[in-house]
């Protein structure tokens, strides 16, 4: 059995919802028409790309033979998600095949979903790092057992997942030469995984609300925070008028974890709000699609995830008091682009 990482930029929950991991290059046709092994790849490339570099055609080849020909039924899958940045678990279970009657990406292989929307901060830094590869597909080596140890843990709770997780000794078992470049898009993404961790681990659920009130003040908003009371989880107050007596006024809920929520959490909220009020909930965490859909349907209410926290945070970062950035403490360097020659 071997563990694989897959990256999906262009399909987004038909992954999940219909079951597959699937790569580009549809140009090529379909992929087992041709013949030749590794070679015979690499020649259909030069072909398409007459003006690509040997090293570039090699790459992409290493990518189109490890779909093709090297993955195998049940072997296991980790494919992070990145409209939510979560991590997706599961078990290959067709070889390859071509679908002439999909828009795009149509080389694919059939995956039994295990674990799905699994929160980043279930996993070690050093395993997202390695799931952070450049390439589209890729051995996993170095964190086989955390990601087992998710993928077969019947944990019903984010937290205990985390904690199982936690418990497993990580084995380095050697790796690709390309795992640890430091492109730019791997260490965007790392950056993001740390001010998430810390977000997580070093707020306690007030803090947490305290944290909101902050942001919205370096947003431009006056914000407070409630007392308890039985307001339907109402968190933080928020309005543009200094005084706080003009509409629109804001109500606030915050969830100070990593899991998804549900539907019924966001129409609490929803259920709060006057006629000329808004609704923002916000989460370190994601949002399921029945969520998803309230905010659709209800005009003023907005939510939040972990990823859209995290974008506010380093766009305002400057603005943020010194108690919140020692928190998390990060500085500006330039990287090299993904785009740039190994």
């Amino acid at each position: 059995m071997n563990m694989w990482g897959v990256h999906n930029d262009s399909l987004t929950t038909e992954l999940v919802d219909d079951g597959f991991i699937s790569i580009g290059w549809d140009e090529l046709g379909d992929l087992g028409a041709i013949s030749g092994g590794r070679e015979g790849i690499k020649h259909a490339l030069q072909v398409q790309e007459p003006d690509a570099k040997p090293r570039s055609i090699a790459g992409q080849a290493g990518v189109l033979v490890r779909f093709r020909d090297e993955m195998q039924v049940g072997d296991v899958v980790v494919a992070p998600f990145k409209p939510t940045s979560t991590i997706n678990l599961g078990i290959i279970a067709s070889e390859y095949y071509y679908d002439a009657t999909a828009g795009t990406h149509r080389s694919r292989r059939r995956v039994d979903w295990k674990k799905t929307d699994l929160p980043r901060t279930v996993f070690s830094q050093s395993a997202l790092y390695e799931i952070g590869s450049v390439l589209t597909v890729f051995r996993v080596r170095k964190h086989v057992n955390e990601f087992l140890a998710a993928l077969n843990d019947d944990a019903t709770s984010v937290d205990d997942l985390s904690r199982k997780v936690d418990e497993v000794s990580v084995q380095d078992e050697g790796e690709d030469s390309s795992v640890d470049e430091p492109r730019a898009s791997r260490i965007v993404r790392q950056t993001r995984d740390f001010v998430l961790d810390a977000l997580h681990k070093k707020l306690s659920h007030q803090e947490f609300e305290e944290f909101t009130a902050e942001v919205l003040r370096v947003l431009g908003y006056q914000a407070r925070v409630t007392q308890y009371s039985q307001d339907g989880g109402v968190d933080v107050i928020a309005h543009r008028d200094p005084l706080g007596v003009e509409p629109p006024q804001i109500k606030v809920q915050c969830k100070h974890h990593t899991g998804t929520i549900s539907a019924p959490e966001v129409q609490q909220l929803a259920g709060t709000l006057g006629q000329s009020e808004l609704g923002l909930f916000v989460t370190l965490g994601s949002y399921s699609k029945d969520a998803r859909m309230i905010e659709r349907q209800r005009p003023g209410l907005r939510l939040l995830s972990g990823e859209d926290v995290v974008s506010l945070v380093l766009d305002h970062y400057s603005e943020l008091p010194e108690s919140l950035r020692s928190l998390m403490p990060l500085t500006r360097v330039l990287v090299v682009a993904d785009s740039a020659d190994s």
